[in-house]
């Protein structure tokens, strides 16, 4: 199989920042100015290519993480564009697990906002080399030199400013590259190319000491730049950028440049970056697996020669081709047709047609390289997460891990029609997103969602009812409480039924202790000597873990505990691993009982923007809802409150707020941890919990 590119000429990207930055916009304009589309795509007038989604059309914000393909400079660029919205943040997980790079864009009004936070955070995580794209330096109040210095105090990054505007707010004409001491003016109009001259007078000494420092910066983390600096040697564009490379790439500074995306300004250098300062698949390290049975560890280097390994990242049931697989590919090759093996499944799937994706159109291709991103048709078992590899050389390269949901409602079919395909749509809705979940509550005959907010559950029942014509009554949102423990405790559970022919007969002991917050469940087996039969292990476990699901205090889940398995009685005929379960289940509960249960609650940091003349009744209504302020800042004429509050006060904040600040105030929530309950509280959620829906 011949390769069409090199692998050196492939960039994976990702657009990620706070909602309202931009990014969609961005990716428009990136589509439109490498020829990919002939019309320019706009988020408010619903025509953007990459918002393909009726939802995402009306609201005018990203919903899915879209990927898309596109040329430029002989490169190939993967581009996929996440959501801003902290409901969607699974979207920009599985995005940033397989790609190579980011461009982070900012808004230069409002500069660092707490979602941009969150999504740097995670493509730190990743270890993900980034370039800054400054947005919108033709509104009132933008400051590119305020934003850069934002994202070096909230973010500890190392930005590096290689352009710096010419003029802002109305005034906004184009950018001064730094590295090549040029000047790029740009007249707005989409067709016309950016003239590149000069660098006027009034900028020449501000241009001459950015260069410097930009060069004093790259000098500080590149040794071969250091040698130049200190012998002053005159440093030639090329070599700037070569240095410049090395340094990103290496995650040691962060490339910053400006423009306007909405006026076309700021977008070609922006495409030059991309293929200048971030990395080709051949360029990061080599992705490290582990062996599917013996557990050692595997390098799979991105080489068309080696074994195929590739990770399943996103599963979507499209209306038109069925049940389509995204996965990027990390080594080797496959052709459409060909067989492959999923290691965390242990099953064999046939790749179907290959498809090129641009948002919700496509394009058949015959086969898929190494380094490269496309999507398939025709596996049937692979969910996001899931590792495809070569039969005869199995990988299972690490999952994706996403967040548990914090937001519960209650939904009823309408109709006996309804009923039947309601439990199918929330199966497919459940494989595209790993943050929705669905669950049968046998108490109260209910079906119950959950996801990441109001909104994330509002865009679901939505498309219940417009992709898959399913029509629900919704209940009222529940918060969804966690349970766990404070001191470690013992038990024994026991369960015996021996009343003549064969009987059941399990008894085992164990240890409950407390785990670190965000540790999740552990067990442990400290069975010497075959007290109970090795094969009956794994019931208990079954068993125990099944228990875990409703907690003591008012059958809400338990999280992060230790369970040890201590001993335990067995019979030669009459113990079986129904018996070892129901023992396992009976321990945990008696044990979490002694282990002084505590109800947990989630809470919501909240981020609130508003006028001066709001602020102390933004304040006052914090403070009323258990809040907590962590910090105020002026931003131009705004005052940027950030705190920390239960999710249970803020169900309707966006309504109240609006009232409080006659709709001048905006405000972000994303969930920040769990937090233990105030007693008074607390016996009110018990209280309710008897009667209600519950998660």
């Amino acid at each position: 199989m011949t390769r069409q590119l090199p692998i050196e000429s492939f960039r994976n990207i990702g657009i990620i920042a706070h909602i309202d930055a931009g990014k969609t916009t961005v990716t428009e304009r990136i589509l439109f100015h490498t020829g990919r589309t002939y019309k320019i795509g706009d988020v408010d007038a619903g025509t953007a290519v990459m918002d393909w989604m009726a939802q995402e059309r009306e609201r005018g914000i990203t919903i899915t993480a879209a990927a898309t393909t596109t040329e430029w400079r002989d490169h190939t660029i993967n581009i996929v564009d996440t959501p801003g919205h902290v409901d969607f943040t699974a979207e920009v997980e599985r995005s940033l697990r397989v790609l190579d790079g980011g461009v982070v864009v900012f808004d230069a009004v409002a500069g660092v906002q707490s979602q941009s936070e969150t999504v740097w955070r995670q493509a730190d995580r990743y270890h993900i080399p980034r370039i800054c794209f400054v947005n919108k330096m033709d509104r009132v109040g933008a400051d590119f030199q305020r934003t850069v210095e934002m994202i070096k105090e909230r973010l500890s990054a190392r930005p590096v400013a290689i352009q710096v505007p010419i003029g802002v707010e109305d005034a906004h004409r184009g950018v001064i590259d730094l590295v090549e001491m040029k000047a790029i003016t740009f007249s707005g109009e989409p067709e016309d190319q950016p003239e590149i001259g000069p660098i006027p007078g009034t900028y020449g000494k501000e241009a001459q000491i950015r260069r410097e420092q930009l060069v004093e910066a790259i000098a500080e983390v590149d040794d071969q730049m250091l040698i130049s600096y200190v012998e002053h040697h005159d440093v030639s564009p090329t070599e700037l950028k070569k240095a410049l490379r090395r340094a990103t790439i290496a995650n040691l500074v962060t490339p910053v440049l400006c423009g306007s995306a909405l006026k076309n300004k700021g977008v070609r250098p922006l495409l030059d970056a991309v293929i200048d300062y971030l990395p080709s698949p051949a360029e990061v390290p080599p992705v490290i697996g582990t062996h599917p049975k013996t557990g050692e560890l595997l390098e799979r280097h991105p080489k068309d020669d080696e074994p195929f390994s590739a990770l399943a990242f996103k599963i979507v049931a499209d209306p038109y081709v069925g049940r389509l697989v995204y996965f990027r590919v990390y080594s080797g090759t496959a052709k459409q047709g060909g067989s492959v093996l999923n290691s965390a499944r242990g099953g064999r799937e046939r790749l179907g047609r290959i498809l090129r994706m641009h948002a919700n159109r496509r394009e058949d291709i015959d086969d898929v390289q190494a380094g490269d991103i496309a999507a398939t048709v025709g596996l049937k078992n692979t969910f996001t997460g899931d590792t495809l590899c070569a039969q005869g050389q199995p990988v299972l390269l690490e999952a994706i891990k996403f967040p548990e949901p914090v937001i519960s409602v209650a939904i009823e079919p309408k109709t006996k029609n309804d009923q039947d395909r309601m439990v199918e749509t929330l199966v497919r809705l459940g494989e595209e997103d790993p943050t929705f979940h669905a669950r049968y509550d046998s108490e109260t005959g209910q079906t119950i969602i959950s996801g990441m907010g109001q909104l994330h559950l509002e865009i679901i029942v939505d498309r219940m009812l417009r992709e898959f014509n399913v029509e629900a009554n919704v209940g009222r949102p529940e918060v969804a409480y966690k349970e766990t423990i404070l001191q470690p405790a013992k038990a024994e559970g026991r369960f015996v039924r021996q009343t003549g022919g064969r009987g059941q007969f399990g008894v085992v002991e164990l240890e409950v202790e407390p785990q670190q917050q965000g540790a999740g469940f552990e067990f442990e087996s400290k069975i010497i000597g075959g007290s109970i039969p090795r094969e009956f292990i794994p019931a208990v476990e079954q068993g125990v873990r099944e228990a875990l699901e409703t907690g003591v205090v008012s059958n809400y889940p338990v999280i992060d505990v230790k369970v040890r398995l201590l001993d335990g009685q067995s019979h030669p005929v009459d113990s079986s691993e129904m018996a070892f379960k129901m023992a396992g289940s009976l321990g945990l509960q008696a044990a979490l009982k002694r282990a002084k249960p505590i109800l947990l609650e989630p809470y919501m940091k909240v981020e609130v923007a508003t006028p001066d003349e709001f602020f102390g009744d933004v304040l006052g209504d914090i403070t009323s809802r258990r809040g907590q302020v962590v910090n105020v800042d002026q931003r131009g004429h705004l005052r940027v409150i950030s705190s920390i509050i239960p999710l249970a006060e803020v169900f309707g904040y966006a309504t109240d707020l609006r009232s409080i600040s006659q709709g001048r105030a905006t405000h972000t929530m994303e969930f920040d941890h769990y937090e233990e309950v105030p007693v008074s509280v607390a016996e009110n959620v018990i209280g309710r919990a008897r009667g209600v829906v519950r998660r």
